[in-house]
């Protein structure tokens, strides 16, 4: 983290073999990064 409200996040990959909702093929984190990202974690259960 820096100061003057600029962030730097270092995050790792997402693992391969996930399943993806909502998207033609996998995500990377390339592909987010400079967007504002919202995970939502749920079960079908």
């Amino acid at each position: 983290m820096t100061l003057g409200g600029v962030f730097t996040v270092h995050a790792p990959e997402f693992t391969e073999g996930l399943e993806w909702v909502g998207t033609s093929a996998p995500i990377r984190m390339a592909d987010l990064r400079g967007k504002m990202v919202l995970l939502d974690f749920w079960t079908a259960g």
